[in-house]
């Protein structure tokens, strides 16, 4: 076994070897975690890589064809092989193909459309459940986690807010969400040794009152359809894919110069400001709407560390300026916060953990860092839709003012190889590496 991918078991505390087979309360705790060959390569390849190239990175399913391999990429059976070889004990798989999905974006829409429901289940979903639930893997811990960007956007993208879309509108008259979603849960849900993990946004998509009550009936609904039940649900996954800082340890302040923080540009309401104020919250709404008392949540970390030379080192206790106080405090360091797509600045986050802090399953890079959000520009690939989010020059206004995307120029499509951006992930990286 390579020194890098001991070292990085090592770190993740992850020395022991899972007996059980089956489920657990806490599948990050006491396992091995599977280190992805593919990007591991990649990521060993770029100057200073090597330093990363064995933390375990989620398998990310966004196709019918990943799930048997193509192009020359590893199948969903190779992964799980390739963890027995490994010596793992727990596999991160990505299901990332729901009919229509991403509604509220234009870089990745995906193949099927919002009335492919049928496809989903048994070209999509059936074979994902045959192969994990093939006895050769049965000591293996797997999560799922089952479709990023999907139910976020029955909240945020639909009528009455102004972010509406017609897509969205279509899969919420549709019910295609909740159907794939629910039928997915209930396939995978009846493997014993597979934990689903449902995506739920982040604290700047998600975080105010009205959004978050409404969304917590979301998941609820999605989790009780097509033969899914609640229990069925063994956590959820916050800040997928996405910048928000774990703990805005300088934004200490409620007040400045008379005005209350909340009404700051940045803030804007929100009563989050960082990611794990924003878990905790929401996993107890979530436990209070019907979900196992049990349930634990996973949160991102591969590109929310925000190190480098701008970070903060301490709150700006010297202004009196509220909008001041908060830019130059804070750790994210965004334009906006509901920026998305490939965030100039970023830097990798906490390493991979087990149990880091209580409630929390883990921390976890779900994103491979390195991987685009999107293309800068306009690109003639078949089935490519250009999202302006990903365009540095654009500047709004999705919110109805001027709101620069803060995207970095020259990236390739979502899902592909950015060299620049993964080094820049690594100079900016906090904890350093």
């Amino acid at each position: 076994m390579p020194l890098a991918l001991v070292a990085a078991l090592l770190a993740f505390g992850l020395t022991g070897t899972a007996s059980a087979t089956g489920r657990v309360d806490n599948p990050y705790a006491g396992a091995r975690a599977y280190v992805n060959p593919e990007w591991s390569a990649r990521a060993a390849a770029e100057p200073g890589g090597a330093a990363v190239a064995g933390q375990p990175t989620a398998v990310w399913l966004d196709s019918i064809a990943a799930v048997s391999g193509s192009h020359g990429r590893m199948s969903l059976r190779d992964h799980l092989d390739e963890a027995l070889r490994q010596g793992a004990d727990l596999v991160q798989v990505v299901l990332h193909d729901i009919p229509g999905r991403d509604c509220g974006r234009l870089n990745t829409n995906g193949e099927l459309t919002f009335d492919q429901l049928p496809a989903y289940r048994a070209e999509f979903v059936d074979p994902i459940a045959r192969v994990l639930g093939d006895p050769a893997y049965a000591r293996l811990r797997v999560v799922a986690v089952v479709e990023p960007n999907s139910l976020p956007f029955l909240v945020t993208h639909v009528q009455p807010r102004p972010e509406a879309t017609l897509r969205c509108e279509q899969v919420r008259a549709s019910d295609a969400y909740h159907q794939a979603i629910g039928y997915a849960l209930a396939r995978l849900g009846a493997i014993p040794n597979v934990h689903n993990y449902l995506d739920v946004g982040h604290h700047g998509h998600l975080g105010w009152d009205d959004y978050r009550a409404e969304f917590v009936q979301v998941l609820a609904r999605a989790a009780g359809t097509a033969g899914s039940t609640l229990a069925d649900v063994h956590g959820f996954v916050a800040n997928t894919s996405n910048y928000s800082a774990l703990d805005e340890i300088h934004l200490t302040r409620t007040t400045v110069g008379g005005q209350p923080i909340l009404q700051s540009r940045w803030v804007d309401w929100n009563p989050f400001v960082d990611e794990l104020s924003y878990a905790e919250a929401l996993r107890r709404e979530l436990v209070a709407a019907g979900f196992d008392p049990g349930v634990g949540v996973v949160v991102d970390t591969s590109r929310n560390g925000w190190g480098g030379p701008n970070r903060p080192t301490g709150p700006n206790d010297w202004t009196s300026d509220v909008n001041t106080y908060v830019d130059t405090s804070r750790l994210d360091r965004r334009l906006r916060i509901h920026n998305w797509c490939n965030q100039v600045g970023a830097g990798l986050g906490e390493r991979p953990a087990a149990s880091p802090v209580p409630g929390v399953d883990a921390y976890a890079w779900v994103k491979p860092p390195g991987e685009s959000d999107g293309a800068s520009s306009p690109l003639p690939y078949p089935g490519e839709n250009h999202d302006r989010m990903c365009d540095p020059n654009y500047d709004g206004p999705p919110r109805g003012s001027n709101s620069p995307s803060g995207a970095a120029p020259n990236t390739p499509p979502a899902g592909q190889w950015h060299p620049a951006g993964f080094r820049e992930l690594l100079a900016n990286a906090h904890p350093p590496l």
